[in-house]
């Protein structure tokens, strides 16, 4: 059984300070938590699509949790 260590919380924040608070947030209870921080849309599907193709990374650890900001830049002008 994984331990709360193991588990990654991936979180997608394009305002640094916004970001800061939430993992400071996060770690409160257990700082040795793993977050990640992504600043946009871009870098969330490089992060789960490292290859550039509809399949996910086989080296992307799944997160757990992800909290998303929901007015992220970049991300509608990816073309699909």
């Amino acid at each position: 059984m994984n331990s709360l260590n193991d588990q990654v919380i991936l979180l997608i924040e394009d305002n640094v300070n916004d970001a800061e608070l939430a993992i400071r947030a996060l770690k409160k209870n257990n700082p040795e938590r793993s977050v990640i921080h992504l600043m946009d849309g871009e870098e969330a599907l490089d992060y789960f699509f490292p290859d550039g193709d509809d399949s996910p990374g086989g080296n992307v650890k799944p997160p757990k949790v992800i909290l998303l900001d929901l007015k992220l830049p970049k991300l509608m002008d990816l073309k699909y």
